[in-house]
């Protein structure tokens, strides 16, 4: 692309976001509480969170109670199948939004997202049911990027796209805690009628205080014309992996690294409850602590080694953290075991980020949507592959309890005996190691990844459905913020 081209592009979408600052003000937009901004979408993502959040202990004891002897295998299974819907919805949704408006899908979305939730002390069957088909609307982060976009540009994105995240993250490290101690002192009961309470909430707010942040006037005039089902299509952005061989390098290591990391988000809180014998409030206490750690370890710790020992070097690092802690997580066989390994976790969540860095400055300007779109659809396959293989695993290595958790102790922890010993005495977590190896083989892949090159794919085609609005289904424009490192569908 010329320089005069590249300049003319900025001009375009100066234009367009100065024409939709004007219908905004001359009051284009649907009724809602002020002008449409990041801290609606903020709060959409806070409260739908934060009710899941409530229900981390709850879900872990029902689920075991619904499938006591498949309980892994039937977990992998729901997550799976809410994945692999997520992930062939998403673009669908997205190219549905930038035709119908961002609030009605926000509220879609919402709606049928927590539509589970009441259900878990109504009907079990049901409730595990609908979580998994509901993941043909579990991509409220999909729709709420979209919405920041549109109201965004493009140099504010990456600190409102960080801001939405890191609200995502707060919500968890918060409410499985609360959720925790309202269930042990009050009883579950009182847990999923709060989360539900909170649920509600959410949707009354999209319905009363969210405006519409794609007005009247920018929306196209016909609604069946303006879709472009290629736009839609979610292996759009797969096909293109083979073009450029430093590209295939990329996305290999990113499929065999998220993979198991993928399986791991859908299983390993259950594994804690069922198998290691911590109690409710020991998951809680475990999530928070990681998450801190984490935040921690993608902002000040990155920031450390990417300029100490340079971007592949960090990805390797990460990789290596990785690899340690799943093999930590299959061999360990006691509590502080996993505490341990759950420290070094915190330090492998450096590798996807590090990963988007490589792309963002190796790839040339008109080049950076089509590499991203590609690390994103790899990603979302992997959110319905992974949790299936994990439970797969579990069940083919009889990592199964015939009985409930072991009541606790005084002091507030389990009693763990040799009830979770003795099935896997040697490897109590198999699929753990399966995700080691895979990982190793991602470390192998990214050893030959070049520091500095070009990647050149070919993006023509993609380009001409892109749009001028800025969903996360469309190809990220250069210098807008990479998709975010915590999705819908690893709660």
């Amino acid at each position: 692309m010329t320089q005069g081209g590249k300049k003319k592009k900025r001009a375009a979408n100066r234009s367009i976001m100065l024409a939709k600052k004007i219908i905004i003000k001359d009051g284009g937009t649907p009724q809602g509480i002020g002008s449409p901004s990041v801290y609606h979408a903020v709060i959409v993502i806070f409260l739908e969170f934060f009710a899941w959040g409530l229900l981390t202990a709850p879900t872990l004891v029902v689920l075991h109670e619904t499938f006591p002897k498949h309980t892994f295998l039937m977990n992998g299974l729901i997550q799976g199948v809410k994945g692999l819907l997520s992930f062939l919805s998403a673009p669908l949704i997205g190219a549905l939004s930038d035709v119908w408006g961002r609030k009605s899908f926000l509220l879609l979305t919402v709606f049928f997202t927590c539509a589970p939730i009441p259900l878990m002390k109504i009907s079990p069957w049901w409730y595990f049911a609908v979580i998994s088909v509901s993941g043909v609307f579990a991509v409220t982060f999909s729709v709420v990027f979209a919405y920041v976009a549109d109201i965004t540009q493009e140099h504010e994105r990456s600190m409102a796209y960080g801001l939405v995240s890191a609200t995502f993250a707060a919500s968890l490290v918060t409410s499985p805690a609360i959720g925790a101690y309202l269930g042990r002192v009050y009883g579950d009961s009182l847990v999923v009628v709060l989360a539900t309470a909170i649920a509600l909430l959410d949707i009354c707010f999209i319905l009363v205080a969210v405006p519409e942040s794609l007005p009247e006037k920018m929306r196209p005039a016909s609604w069946g014309a303006p879709i472009s089902w290629e736009q839609a299509d979610p292996f759009a952005s797969l096909k293109k992996v083979g073009q450029d061989s430093i590209v295939l390098l990329i996305c290999i290591t990113v499929f065999l690294s998220y993979l198991p990391e993928a399986g791991q988000y859908s299983s390993f809180f259950l594994y804690l409850r069922q198998i290691m014998g911590f109690s409710s409030e020991s998951v809680a206490a475990f999530i928070a602590v990681l998450g801190i750690l984490s935040i921690i370890a993608q902002t000040i710790v990155l920031s450390l080694l990417m300029r100490s020992i340079g971007n592949k070097n960090t990805i390797l690092l990460g990789l290596g953290f990785q690899i340690l802690q799943l093999a930590w997580y299959g061999f360990g066989s006691e509590p502080w075991m996993m505490w341990a390994a759950g420290a070094v976790a915190a330090m492998s969540s450096i590798t996807f980020p590090a990963v988007s860095a490589l792309v963002s400055r190796t790839a040339d300007a008109d080049q950076q949507g089509v590499v991203q779109g590609m690390i994103t659809g790899i990603r979302g396959l992997c959110n319905g592959l992974g949790p299936a293989l994990y439970g797969f695993i579990f069940y083919i290595f009889h990592v199964e309890l015939n009985e409930l958790p072991m009541p606790e102790s005084p002091s507030g922890g389990s009693v763990v005996t040799q009830y979770h010993l003795q099935q896997n005495s040697i490897i109590p977590g198999p699929p753990f190691l399966f995700g080691a190896c895979s990982v190793l083989l991602a470390l192998l892949v990214a050893l030959f990844i070049p520091e500095h090159t070009n990647l050149t794919v070919r993006s023509s085609n993609w380009k001409k459905h892109c749009g001028s609005h800025g969903h996360p289904h469309s190809p990220q424009a250069p210098g807008e913020a990479k998709e975010p490192l915590l999705q819908d569908t690893n709660v």
